[in-house]
């Protein structure tokens, strides 16, 4: 399909198909990731990278950015806690909520991560000008809402 004639049946119908095999790809690289013995799954670097963004988070947070249930966060970091990547303190606002931060270790690991895809995301990126880089950004934040909603709303 030649982009700059496509009517805009035939681009939503591309932005569709491309958001499908997004998705599909990301579930692939998910389900191959969990089965490497000893390596942390996607889930966990999803952790480890939103503690890396900022303030301790509680598990209900943490099990929104990873998209797994709060059970499965609190098992996740009971296991990044205990190879030193992540630790614990009560908040001290409401104690009855764990608040978990990042170690040192943890944010070694991120950096290192960081160091070996940076690279990949800019080459893969690098035909793309800063508009359509906005764009694409736009597109994916609206699509993200609508799912967001639809959840809400059929939930």
């Amino acid at each position: 399909m030649n982009l700059a004639t496509a009517t805009r049946t035939e681009g939503l119908d591309a932005v569709g198909r491309a958001f499908k095999g997004l998705m599909a790809a990301q579930r692939r690289m998910r389900g191959r990731e969990t089965h490497r013995p000893g390596e942390l799954s996607f889930a966990q670097y999803t952790l480890l990278f939103e503690l890396c963004a900022g303030a301790p988070k509680s598990a209900r947070e943490l099990a929104l950015a990873a998209e797994v249930s709060p059970a499965s966060v609190t098992e996740m970091l009971d296991g990044l806690a205990a190879a030193g990547l992540a630790k614990r303190i009560r908040s001290t606002e409401d104690r009855r909520i764990v608040l978990t931060s990042l170690t040192e270790r943890g944010r070694a690991l991120i950096d290192e991560r960081r160091a070996r895809y940076e690279p990949l995301w800019q080459a893969a990126l690098a035909d793309f000008s800063d508009e359509q880089l906005v764009t694409t950004a736009a597109v994916l934040n609206r699509l993200r809402q609508m799912f967001d909603e639809l959840a809400e709303t059929e939930g």
